[in-house]
């Protein structure tokens, strides 16, 4: 399975950071994934470093003018030559679901493409981001045509055992 993440691309708070660790480790127990990521660098690192560890194939597409990042050599690397937003078009498609981990406009972008594309969508909550903010204002789904599905959590390891659940057939 392939899981797109969409997360911060700032420094993000010791908080958050944890969170991110927790759904990853979570996603562990129950099944080695494919992480799809936007880059290296904020939150996107730290999932990107944690996935690694824990034995994940990791895919980052990145966009122009972030070439010069230097990542782990297990990650595949994907230069897009694309602005951010276009960039976020390729990792919305990419996942067979969509995961949220916290994060700001290019998160909140990524969670409505993947949405609009119909894939089912996992919004992690309580993280101090804009995309904290979705839950109250769609709290069933994103629009009324009901292209996906929508699922909000504000525990990272409830949300994990939820995929591994509901993707795997597995209780953890």
């Amino acid at each position: 399975m392939q899981i797109a993440i969409a997360a911060l691309g700032t420094e993000p708070r010791d908080e958050l950071k944890e969170k991110a660790r927790k759904f990853v480790r979570t996603l562990s127990r129950c099944s080695k994934q494919v992480f799809i990521l936007g880059g290296y660098w904020g939150l996107m690192a730290v999932i990107v470093d944690e996935a690694i560890r824990e034995g994940h194939r990791v895919v980052a597409i990145i966009p122009e003018g972030a070439e010069h990042v230097i990542m782990p050599s297990e990650v595949i690397r994907i230069d897009t030559g694309c602005d951010p937003r276009c960039r976020s078009v390729f990792i919305a498609r990419s996942g067979d679901i969509l995961v949220s981990l916290g994060g700001e406009t290019g998160t909140m972008t990524e969670i409505m493409m993947a949405y609009a594309m119909g894939k089912s969508v996992y919004v992690l909550t309580g993280t101090g981001q804009s995309t904290d903010r979705l839950a109250q204002a769609f709290p069933e789904r994103l629009d009324e045509r009901g292209f996906g599905e929508v699922h909000y959590y504000d525990d990272p390891e409830l949300m994990g055992a939820e995929i591994c659940k509901k993707y795997y057939g597995r209780e953890i």
